[in-house]
């Protein structure tokens, strides 16, 4: 994909979670992320939505019944698409400062855009976060920091925790 299709998906993918913020603020809901996948042809608008306590199959459906009309009146989305929406569930994805911020003391993944200490994906715990940047605990005492600007994705690890049946 050329530098310029990059930069136009990007800068449709902020419209997009411009207009998905506005919505969600008026329903007490939050974006998570809004993704923009596919080409011309096969494209998916992917937008993950939270609340406190968080959403539900119900929530998900008035959130993409409300935001199509909204992406239809607004018209800009020159090519077919389809519109998921969905909970960030146990591996949410974060995007935000304020993302890792709020997970602060919980084990992520990364991955950069960028190899640091010749590699691109770690996963630690958030030991802190600047305006700017990620501290990561990649190993008991080692720590390393990352831009967020170098980020290329990241992601809580769910730990699903099982107990024995009958307790």
């Amino acid at each position: 994909m050329a530098v310029s299709d990059l930069d136009q998906r990007r800068s449709l993918e902020i419209r997009i979670t411009e207009l998905a913020e506005q919505l969600a603020a008026s329903m007490g809901m939050e974006v998570v992320l809004v993704e923009v996948k596919g080409d011309e042809n096969r494209s998916i608008v992917r937008t993950y939505i939270d609340q406190p306590g968080g959403v539900s199959l119900g929530d998900c459906e008035r959130f993409s019944k409300r935001f199509s009309v909204t992406l239809d009146v607004e018209d800009w989305i020159t090519f077919h698409y389809i519109l998921e929406v969905s909970s960030p569930g146990i591996n949410r994805p974060l995007a935000k400062q304020a993302d890792f911020k709020r997970f602060s003391g919980k084990n992520i993944k990364v991955r950069t855009k960028l190899p640091i200490e010749g590699q691109r994906n770690f996963k630690g715990t958030i030991t802190g976060v600047t305006e700017d940047r990620l501290e990561l605990e990649i190993s008991p005492g080692k720590r390393i920091g990352i831009a967020l600007t170098d980020i290329e994705k990241a992601n809580l690890a769910g730990e699903i925790t099982m107990r024995p049946q009958g307790s």
